[in-house]
């Protein structure tokens, strides 16, 4: 799968004292949890609530995840969560995610999700979604 034209999309957060492990560091799975808050919030942005995808019987499940740890985050550190979109295919699409402290590069990664129906069953993506993430990939606007 092909790495994203750009990073179109930043989420700000601030680590929280319970995401650190004992030796201080932001504890490798909740990078998972700010690629998810990084890829609703990119979609909300867009106009794609992940709501609305579910009211219309549209599920987008996370079939491989990656992250490649550079650098680690500690408590009260402020992190941008960049979340772009690599390849599109006509059921499948991988949004791309980099972790960043300021200028240093703490973690990257992706996800490949499948578009589904509500019983599991793989779906062609929805129109619009494929839009808005051609729209992500080339660096449009929200």
């Amino acid at each position: 799968m092909s790495a994203p034209v750009k990073s179109p999309f930043a989420l700000a957060i601030r680590v929280p004292y319970g995401h650190t492990d004992q030796m201080g560091f932001v504890y490798y799975a909740h990078y998972f949890l700010y690629f998810e808050m990084a890829r609703t919030e990119l979609l909300r942005a867009y106009g794609v609530p992940y709501a609305s995808l579910e009211a219309r019987d549209i599920l987008l499940p996370v079939l491989e995840a990656r992250c490649t740890y550079h650098r680690p985050a500690r408590y009260d550190d402020r992190l941008a969560v960049e979340a772009g979109v690599g390849e599109i295919g006509p059921v499948r699409f991988r949004l791309t995610y980099t972790v960043r402290r300021d200028t240093d590069l703490l973690a990257e990664g992706y996800t490949d999700h499948a578009c589904v129906s509500r019983r599991g069953r793989p779906q062609p993506l929805d129109p619009c979604l494929r839009e808005v993430l051609e729209r992500i990939r080339v660096g449009g606007n929200s």
